[in-house]
């Protein structure tokens, strides 16, 4: 009888059929923390659902089908009628339409729903993160198109339902639509300003037909677009309906899809617009970045939300791994210098969420305060906190070793889509100088930044000792521009810590502050000072399933 060589052992159980809610202590104790008590519970038990639908089997499988099956464009018919339609695996459809039937698309028609929202996204993202991009530009578009009272009547309560309605039908037909973005172009790319799209206005008011392109259409199945043109006033922002009203197709013209590093489930396109496209301005003529800029605001949001979910997705994928197996005599999760690696990820990880959701409850209280408080905060996170994405998921994959350079581990996948959120809604340079020019013209926002970090002065000396760091760079203006990036980092790390001397458990502060605040830590991951108690930060971040 041969014998027998491939008996397997010291392999972890796959990370399936777990609460990815209730296994993220970051995220349930915000929840706690920001929710009104009144609906505390049904709050929690709506993300445990999701959290359960996340770390589920069927959602994993879905995840992998709609990336391993990326979207095929179809111009023409069989006849040769041009139809411009792009087909998806039914695994897409079926991860989208449970968000939307979650209410991730809807933050505006409830209390919390910010928070509440920016949570679900956490928790659903890390089944799959290419679907997310739709429904956050549903979501933001509600803010633009609330500049034209008329079209925000007709098209709000749409972009809000949580009803999943993927036929292309006019828009008084339907249940519910998806919103998606096509404003940057060849010759320009974030400089919006220099967009050639021309718009020419019709006889009906607020009607035009647009003539250009596109060369980043994001979504390209979606009911609607805002779209920028050059309207005889200058600039301004339009909202272009795949379906016009009679029910017969625009004239919006997919020339391609791009072959993206990441993000491969979602559909990005190149567009026409061929001087019949029709569409209704949104917003002031000469007014389009303004009219866009709370859409811009609301997505940078999320392009933070997506980056914590991917981020804690694979430190709890590194964790697994690691408490499962052994190696030289032990767990993995119990050697020192793999333990410094992880609970490093785990800090990393946690100080995204946190800050994610205080920037959500930002947006829930509508106060003055907070409204200056976000203009900084915003782009100062968005710029952070999608930076360390990629390097964190990378020393992730690393734990699993070989394992995880293989696909089927899902790390592969991880880090393709880590960059994404970085470059989405302005890369780094473009959220440096965003933070410069709010710190130029709106004191109030640096007042509201300074009073939210101050609630924690005090609390830690190091963490002090930053902020007074950070003073001395704000007022040292000679030369700032091309000191933008090392400001705005110090900001957000700043930031992170003053929410975590707050928020967080002891032995997570003390190694935040010690490590990224207090200089205590080398360059790469796994470089923590050794007292400090790195177990208890392993601990709280590992995810348990019953095996």
């Amino acid at each position: 009888m041969a014998a027998t060589t491939h008996t397997v052992t010291n392999q972890p159980p796959p990370l399936v059929g777990y609460d990815v809610f209730a296994n993220d202590p970051a995220l349930t104790e915000g929840i706690t923390r920001y929710i009104g008590a009144e609906r505390l519970d049904e709050v929690r038990e709506d993300l445990g659902a999701l959290g359960k639908a996340a770390g589920s089997a069927h959602a994993q499988q879905w995840g992998e089908q709609a990336n391993a099956h990326p979207p095929v464009l179809h111009t023409h018919d069989r006849y040769g009628h041009r139809i411009d339609e792009v087909e998806f695996h039914p695994a897409w459809h079926r991860l989208l339409g449970h968000a939307v039937t979650a209410g991730l698309n809807d933050a505006w028609s409830r209390p919390d729903g910010h928070v509440r929202r920016t949570a679900g996204f956490i928790v659903w993202t890390q089944a799959e993160a290419g679907h997310g991009c739709p429904l956050s530009m549903t979501h933001a578009a509600v803010p633009a198109l609330r500049a034209e009272p008329a079209l925000a009547a007709e098209w709000e309560p749409l972009l809000t339902s949580w009803v999943y309605d993927r036929e292309l039908r006019p828009a008084a037909e339907k249940g519910g639509a998806l919103a998606g973005m096509a404003m940057t172009e060849k010759q320009g790319g974030s400089d919006v300003r220099a967009n050639t799209t021309r718009a020419d206005p019709l006889a009906a008011p607020g009607e035009y037909v647009l003539t250009g392109h596109k060369w980043f259409c994001s979504a390209p199945m979606s009911d609607a677009f805002l779209v920028l043109a050059q309207a005889p006033g200058g600039l301004t922002c339009f909202l272009l309906p795949r379906v016009l009203p009679d029910g017969s197709r625009n004239a919006f013209r997919i020339q391609r899809l791009k072959d993206k590093l990441g993000n491969r489930s979602n559909a990005s396109a190149e567009v026409e617009f061929d001087g019949r496209t029709w569409a209704r301005r949104v917003g002031e003529e000469g007014r389009g970045v303004a009219t866009i800029i709370e859409m811009v605001a609301a997505t940078r949001l999320d392009c933070v939300s997506a980056s914590a979910a991917v981020m804690r997705q694979a430190v709890a994928q590194a964790l697994h791994h690691s408490a499962h197996r052994e190696a030289f005599g032990g767990r993995l999760i119990d050697k020192p210098l793999m333990r410094n690696v992880l609970a490093d990820l785990a800090l990393e990880s946690e100080a995204a969420t946190t800050l994610a959701l205080r920037l959500a409850a930002a947006y829930d209280s509508g106060t003055e305060q907070d409204r200056h408080f976000l203009r900084l905060a915003v782009p100062a996170a968005k710029y952070w906190v999608t930076k360390r994405c990629t390097p964190m998921v990378a020393e992730a994959l690393e734990c699993l070793g070989g394992n995880g350079y293989v696909e089927e581990s899902g790390l592969p996948r991880l880090l393709r889509e880590a960059p994404l959120n970085s470059i989405w809604e302005g890369a780094g340079n473009v959220q440096a100088l965003d933070v410069l020019r709010a710190l130029r013209r709106e004191p109030e926002a640096l007042n509201a930044f300074l009073t939210e970090i101050g609630a924690a002065r005090g609390a830690d000396h190091r963490l002090d000792r930053a902020i007074r760091g950070m003073l001395t760079e704000l007022a040292d203006l000679e030369g700032i521009e091309a000191r933008a990036r090392r400001l705005v980092e110090r900001m957000a790390l700043v930031l992170q810590g003053s929410l975590l001397v707050r928020h967080a458990p002891s032995e997570v502060a003390d190694a935040f502050c010690a490590s990224r605040l207090g200089g205590d830590a080398g360059a790469a991951f796994g470089t923590l000072p050794h007292t400090l108690d790195l177990a208890a930060v392993v601990e709280r971040a590992r995810p348990v399933i019953d095996c």
